[in-house]
């Protein structure tokens, strides 16, 4: 029989005997929230697969002793990643620019033209700071002098104020010399004239609406390509990290021999993209950085993965907008600038190169060069290139600075390949959450001018309640007679007592 309770006065059945028909229930409760978790982290989840996978992959066909060509063709899926994401590059800045540019009216352009420039000046002179503190913390360079890895000498003819005219140059070209470290294609000189065309554009007024819906919709088509590419980046990464297990050359003897050197690199990435950066966005907006950062795993894992800035940007781009919900506006503006322009975890590493370097030849640096080498960085950062081992020349910008010789620039190029990937990740970290306090301060100043909009709605509301009565008062004839009859009642008050 089965047992029953009552609850206000109505029967109702025992829980334990309803045990057995709510477990069914619960269990596809738990199926369907599963279900919904793989359907919209499965890109992250196949993505940080790739890497596991690709490692494994490349240790096990490492031992093969593969031939040249049997390793290019190993290879070859990854470098069709690279190829894609890098063909994706070009439309998606320009038009992304142009549109950014052209949806904001001038003085908001300025302002947060302003703001995301203070902010990516300030972090990578932090980042600097970070950087030079920790090489003379570790001391890399100290009972080093004696390092022999058979590598080639890497030179620079290149004079300090030669390479500072180099990037004011590129500002004003839409190519280098093919064989430089941009491979001819200049993103800086890209930058500037789609910011100006777009703000061009919206100066024509109904002129420019037709060229700027333009942009507009091819900017919408790349990133429908781009979401298209994202599902080819695990298996893409999967061969593009293996390929670089299988060229490693001699990973213990580098390690022995610049092991302080990877490790002062790597926990200053640490250090700036785990602590600086996310207190900085915290104190900006007051939310958690970490939740604003888990959106981010794909482009984080590729950045690890190409060690491209530039490469990343398409998938950042997407992931800050569908994930965090940031302003495309925002984003499609901000996002191209500082794949371009801010290098925090390049400024690191150079730094700690730098002070390497010197600790290397027994060279005591001074106060003016320690303040050179912070300045230096922060500057040359920003004409870095945004692809694999981009900052390397800038090395020699600092060394040159300094003056010390580049002949141990090859030592750098040896450990890069590992130093890189941290480095890459904490640039587009820096990036991703320059955006989000850039949304966070646009956001607040909307509300500022919605709050200062109804304020002055209702001040003209009172302001005509006010002009309407005494209207009525002057033109109504019932007011007026009311008027006059309430100044005649004293007398007639008189009259009668």
């Amino acid at each position: 029989m089965e047992k029953k309770s009552e609850i206000n006065g109505h029967a109702v059945p025992d829980p334990a005997s309803t045990g057995r028909t709510a477990e069914p229930g619960a269990r596809r409760g738990c199926a369907e929230k599963l279900k919904e978790f793989l359907r919209k982290n499965l890109l992250v989840i196949m993505t940080v697969s790739g890497v596991l996978v690709g490692v494994g992959l490349g240790m096990l066909v490492r031992g093969m002793d593969l031939t040249k060509a049997q390793m290019a063709h190993f290879a070859f899926p990854g470098e069709m990643l690279l190829r894609m994401l890098k063909m994706i590059i070009l439309p998606l800045v320009v038009c992304s620019l142009v549109s950014g540019a052209a949806s904001l009216d001038t003085r908001s352009l300025g302002k947060l033209g302003g703001i995301a420039v203070a902010y990516f000046l300030v972090t990578t002179l932090i980042a600097s700071s970070i950087g030079v503190a920790l090489a003379f913390i570790i001391k890399p360079g100290v009972g080093a002098g004696s390092l022999s890895l058979g590598l080639e000498t890497v030179s620079s003819n290149k004079e300090t104020a030669d390479s500072f005219l180099d990037l004011a140059r590129y500002l004003y070209t839409m190519s280098v010399p093919v064989g430089t470290e941009t491979d001819g294609m200049n993103i800086l000189g890209l930058v500037l004239f789609a910011m100006v065309f777009g703000v061009a554009l919206r100066k024509l007024g109904e002129e420019g609406e037709e060229l700027i819906r333009f942009f507009n919709a091819f900017n919408e088509a790349t990133m429908v390509l781009v979401s298209w590419i994202m599902w080819y980046i695990p298996f893409g990464i999967m061969f593009l990290v293996g390929s670089k297990i299988v060229e490693m050359e001699d990973v213990v003897l580098l390690v022995t021999s610049l092991g302080k050197y990877i490790f002062a690199s790597i926990l200053g990435h640490v250090i700036h993209g785990g602590v600086v950066l996310p207190l900085i966005y915290f104190g900006f907006t007051r939310k958690n950085p970490f939740t604003f950062l888990s959106g981010l795993i794909t482009p984080f894992t590729t950045a690890f993965a190409t060690c491209s800035s530039s490469a990343t940007l398409p998938s950042m781009i997407k992931c800050v907008e569908e994930n965090n919900g940031v302003d495309k506006r925002i984003s499609r503006f901000i996002l191209p600038i500082g794949a371009t322009v801010n290098m925090d975890g390049a400024a690191i590493f150079q730094c700690i190169a730098a002070v390497f370097i010197a600790q290397l030849n027994n060279f005591e640096l001074n106060a003016g060069q320690i303040f050179t080498i912070l300045v230096t960085a922060t500057a040359s950062s920003v004409g870095a290139a945004g692809i694999p081992a981009g900052g390397i020349i800038t090395i020699a910008i600092i060394l040159e600075a300094i003056g010390l010789p580049t002949k141990d620039l090859s030592l750098m190029l040896a450990v890069d390949w590992i130093v890189d990937r941290t480095t890459t990740v904490v640039n587009v970290e820096g990036d991703a959450l320059g955006a989000g306090i850039l949304h966070h301060i646009n956001q607040q100043e909307m509300k500022k001018q919605q709050e200062q909009q109804q304020d002055k709605e209702l001040s003209e509301v009172r302001v005509e309640a006010v002009a309407n009565v005494q209207a009525e008062e002057e033109t109504s004839p019932l007011v007026t007679h009311q008027t006059k009859a309430s100044a005649a009642m004293p007398e007639a008050i008189e009259s009668v007592l």
